[in-house]
């Protein structure tokens, strides 16, 4: 068929897309014939409009992989929001104690951390950046598809596609991962992620604060605005009630998780809440289809990493699509696709692991070995070479990586 797509992606949320740019961008030769199968395209956030609810920690790897895709100079300059350090402690340990652990960009030797930004924001800069590349958004659903010996075809609301290669970057409730029949362990945390935006007494100063509750965690994340974006993952029901609760009445509960870190907190947005799970495919891939992101693997969000893991899965995957094609291999064959799998599993599986022990032992938990965790915030934070070790991970520059991160953007020096 000469209108078979090389590659249908299923989903244009931050992953998907950022997976098509990243095809487009890195082709050279012949185009690759990419699309995006997208039924709620957003458009960028008003200048001026206060920021969404749904923000992201993004990575120094993500934002190298942003700038490749031409998505990172369509992001307004203040829409970002950089974080130069971070402070993790426990509930047993005092807000601005020597046991807290303390993460400083300049550990690294790094301008920042990484960047806040708007889901929304990152999702509308790729679209448009992919589009612009000559990319093409069918604004449709997916109904069905049927896989062949050289192609997918797929069943839309608006028409039938056929594509060699297809990609379900569409969420966890994938609907491709369950057409073609993957399955997955699916872990029920039994809470619910609250995020809001508030004000607090005391600056931020461009740091990510993070507490371990006993009962979960609270994080506040800085804004560009002065403002902090919130993530507290409680217990199912007592997120229900805040978020029925009074402004004030929900302010008061936030400062005394808080211990007091921020002073006087005051809520400045509406609150939502969102079911907590950990999810991990047991294959990522059969002939002519591949999961990315968390249609593949979902994690507590304590660790903000995510949209992070997810697009190391776009860039592994576009990475290994555009060296078959050069070295004229299917891009859609399975032996292809394997080595996807087994790169990005492995490595997701290890950050899975290590943000699930997290939640066990220093989020919840009173044994001896949740007791070992807490003290070992304050061993890390005397350790020089434990922090540059988890410093790398959170800016996403450790572990195996696609070459397009190991080689610094030339937007870094610039970076606010």
């Amino acid at each position: 068929m000469n209108d078979t797509l090389d590659v249908l992606i299923v989903g244009g949320g931050p992953v998907g897309a950022c997976l098509a740019g990243l095809l487009l961008s890195g082709a050279g030769g012949p185009a690759l014939r990419v699309a995006v199968l997208e039924p709620e395209r957003p458009r960028a956030p008003e200048p001026g409009s206060p920021f969404d609810l749904r923000v992201s920690a993004f990575s120094r790897a993500s934002e190298r992989l942003l700038a490749a895709c031409g998505a990172w100079a369509r992001i307004p300059r203040e829409r970002l929001s950089p974080f130069e350090r971070m402070r993790v402690w426990h509930a047993s340990a005092a807000p601005h104690g020597p046991d807290v652990l303390v993460f400083d960009a300049a550990h690294a030797g790094e301008p920042n951390l990484g960047h806040i930004i708007e889901n929304r924001q990152v999702q509308a800069a790729l679209l448009d950046a992919f589009e612009e590349a000559g990319g093409r958004i069918i604004p449709a659903r997916l109904r069905d598809l049927e896989i062949g010996e050289d192609r997918v075809t797929v069943t839309t609301t608006e028409g039938t596609l056929a594509a060699r290669l297809l990609v379900g970057a569409d969420g966890a409730r994938s609907a491709v991962r369950e057409a073609i029949g993957l399955t997955a362990d699916v872990l029920e945390y039994g809470q619910s992620a609250i995020v809001a935006m508030v004000t607090t007494e005391r600056p931020h100063e461009r740091t990510a604060w993070q507490r371990f509750l006993r009962n979960g965690t609270l994080a506040f994340l800085p804004l560009a605005d002065g403002t902090s974006s919130i993530v507290w993952s409680i217990d199912t029901a007592r997120a229900a009630a805040l978020c029925e609760a009074s402004p004030e009445e929900f302010a008061a509960e936030l400062e005394r998780d808080a211990d007091g870190a921020l002073g006087r907190i005051r809520l400045v947005s509406e609150r939502a809440a969102f079911p907590l799970r950990r999810l991990a495919a047991h294959r990522y891939v059969v002939h002519r289809c591949a999961l990315v992101g968390d249609a593949a693997h979902v994690v507590h969000p304590l660790a903000g990493q995510g949209v992070n893991l997810g697009l190391l899965d776009a860039a592994t995957l576009a990475e290994l699509i555009l060296d078959a094609r050069s070295e004229r291999e299917d891009p859609g064959a399975l032996r292809v696709l394997r080595r996807y799998e087994r790169w990005r599993k492995s490595e997701n599986q290890l950050m899975g692991s290590m943000i699930h022990a997290f939640n066990r032992f220093l989020a919840h938990g009173s044994g001896p070995l949740s007791r070992l965790a807490q003290r070992g915030l304050g061993w890390v934070n005397r350790s020089e070479e434990l922090k540059r070790f988890f410093i790398g991970r959170a800016l996403g520059l450790s572990g195996e990586l696609p070459r397009i991160c190991t080689a610094k953007a030339g937007i870094e020096a610039g970076a606010p």
